[in-house]
């Protein structure tokens, strides 16, 4: 669409611009204009390593948290289409829920009034290129500044000044249009204008992928007088439809939650526009009483444009906002990710690579689904399932039936379940472009190494599958019953990990956990030995089968050991203290005692210690 859009822009600009002064004002003033949008988009990157987004989290854990937050993002963003763009980054993320995006994206859209306002009220009636070049000339000279967030600055205060100079050109360039062409002399009344109007709206904020740049466009044109009011409250209702297309063309490179909200997004505004052109007569009469309330003259039709987009803005709201969750269970139910024979990365897409938080929070959830399907692969080659290791009888009589000595192929399931999304995680890694200065670096360092202890457990599981299999139907009871205890104590772990995983779910921090479950490592490796040196001994098994046994053990030990690695810092590591060296941990008497004691096993028999 854009390369069309380039073919056909390109002549109609030339023969413009030879054909009037005025419309090369009027076209460079967008295009200022536009490039104030970018620079400020820029600017606003520069404060997203991490506060940005805690922001975000935190202020959108109700639907109505998420809109006030919507509202007031657009208000100091000045852009819908990047609040949309940052939401969809943190849906496909997993940072947030698909209501409480939603939920933002209302609020965006209200937000985007208050441009309309600042502009009709403000901007039209000061000479803002007197403005426009200090900050011009301070945005630059940040801009050349080392510091990142000095830098951020520099762009946002060059953006304004930009954004100032594009409404500049475009109102000077509207005056003097009027003195050879006057535009209202193709004013379209009635519905046929209503509808004309509204496609044009619609178009034009295509073209420029922002109604921002469309509504200055509409109010600069409406205050020389060279469209009329009518035709105007069309056309912000067809620019505020077709900002849903930036939306949409976001969602191409997210998860299906990303797409479930540009699809929330593009219906909000198309039931908000069909309510706008349908009440339109109701929403003049609305109009004309709250500019009555707020003494705004008759004849101030910049103004009363800017009342109307946030009314019917608000009625959209008014409308849908009571009925996000339901909206939720139908996205849900009518988009549906593909689904394929090879399992593919869920959470690794473009959309979550925008942000350093959104980036690595997308790499720690796939690394998660990652060991999920580890945990599959490893349990099925034991012949079990998950619902067999929640009690240790069922998972003791589930290791002794013969079924679990059937054959699982390994390599068949690393194929379907861990290799696409390895690689893909190493390659999502690879294309990291925020600073290596900034602590998400070294989240994703940690992230790289849980995958590949993953991936190392599941080659140490394949290892050990010909003797369990081998031996598992061994006349030797002894050996049989030791293979079995190795099966027992790997699916134990797994356990135990699932236990420690979902205390840190419940806002616990189980560091001693996390060291019993290591030490438990190291006991059971020295009890596995000594028993087979003791079999070994009383020749209840040969020296065949034991070393048979101590190799396996060490893979035992190997898989134990990566598997808890690996939980570490997926589960661990989410908790945002453990990246904040400066916070000081509160442990009460019971737990300092099991410190204590951990280090000097004499506490407690001797007072001096005490």
């Amino acid at each position: 669409m854009q390369n069309i859009l380039l073919i056909l822009g390109v002549p109609l600009l030339i023969y413009g611009f030879w054909l009037s002064k005025d419309f090369t004002g009027i076209a460079a003033g967008i295009s200022i204009f536009l490039f104030g949008m970018l620079a400020l988009e820029q600017g606003f990157n520069a404060f997203t390593g991490g506060t940005l987004e805690r922001i975000l989290r935190k202020t959108t854990r109700t639907n109505w948290r998420s809109l006030w937050f919507g509202i007031l993002a657009t208000s100091l963003m000045q852009s819908s289409s990047l609040v949309s763009i940052i939401t969809i980054s943190f849906i496909s993320a997993g940072l947030l829920e698909l209501a409480a995006g939603i939920g933002v994206i209302f609020g965006a859209n209200l937000g985007t009034s208050t441009g309309a306002w600042l502009i009709a009220g403000f901007g039209l009636k000061v000479n803002l290129s007197e403005y426009a070049l200090p900050l011009l000339v301070f945005g630059i000279l940040f801009i050349f500044q080392g510091h990142k967030k000095i830098k951020g600055l520099g762009y946002i205060l060059a953006g304004l000044g930009f954004l100032f100079l594009g409404i500049h050109y475009m109102k000077e360039s509207f005056e003097a249009i009027k003195e050879t062409l006057d535009l209202v002399e193709y004013a379209i009344p009635g519905i046929r204008g209503l509808l004309i109007y509204t496609l044009m709206g619609f178009a034009a904020t295509i073209i420029m992928q922002s109604s921002h740049a469309t509504m200055v466009l509409i109010i600069t044109a409406l205050a020389a007088h060279q469209i009329t009011y009518e035709n105007a409250l069309a056309l912000a209702i067809g620019s505020n439809v077709g900002t849903t297309v930036t939306a949409i063309l976001g969602s191409l490179g997210a998860n299906v939650e990303g797409k479930r909200l540009a699809a929330a997004h593009f219906l909000f505004n198309m039931v908000t526009g069909l309510l706008a052109l349908a009440l339109i007569k109701y929403f003049e009469v609305c109009v004309d009483w709250v500019a009555q309330i707020l003494t705004i003259a008759d004849d101030n039709y910049t103004l009363k444009l800017a009342i109307f987009h946030s009314l019917f803005n608000l009625l959209g709201i008014m409308v849908l906002f009571p009925f996000i969750d339901k909206l939720v269970k139908v996205l849900e139910k009518t988009i549906k990710p593909a689904k394929s024979n090879i399992f593919k990365p869920k959470y690794l897409n473009n959309s979550a690579a925008g942000f350093p938080e959104t980036f690595v929070e997308s790499v720690r959830l796939e690394t998660i689904h990652l060991y999920e399907n580890a945990i599959h692969i490893v349990l099925k080659t034991f012949g079990l399932h998950r619902r067999d290791i929640l009690d240790n009888d069922l998972l003791w009589a589930a290791l002794q039936k013969e079924s679990t000595r059937s054959y699982y192929d390994i390599d068949a399931g690393y194929e379907k379940r861990i290799k696409g999304i390895f690689s893909a995680i190493i390659e999502f890694i690879s294309q990291a472009t925020f600073s290596r200065e900034l602590e998400q670096s070294s989240k994703l360092y940690w992230l790289r190494n849980s995958g590949r202890h993953i991936v190392e457990a599941i080659k140490d599981t394949k290892h050990l599958q010909k003797n369990w299999i081998r031996y598992g139907r061994s006349p030797s009871t002894e050996a049989r019953h030791e293979y079995q205890k190795i099966a027992f104590q790997i699916a134990l772990m797994i356990r135990e990990i699932e236990q420690f995983r979902q205390k840190i779910d419940q806002n616990e921090l189980p560091l001693l956990s996390l060291d019993s479950l290591k030490s438990k490592i190291e006991d059971d490796d020295l009890q596995v030995t000594r028993q087979i040196e003791k079999l070994i001994r009383e020749k209840k098994i040969t020296s065949q089968t034991g070393s048979s046994l101590i190799n396996d053990s060490a893979y035992m030990y190997s898989i134990k050991s990566n598997l808890v690695k690996a939980a570490e810092t997926l589960f661990l590591h989410k908790s945002p203290q453990m990246f904040r060296p400066e916070l000081k941990l509160t442990l009460d008497d019971s737990e300092i005692k099991q410190v204590i004691e951990k280090i000097n096993p004499a506490y407690g028999q001797n007072s001096d210690i005490n």
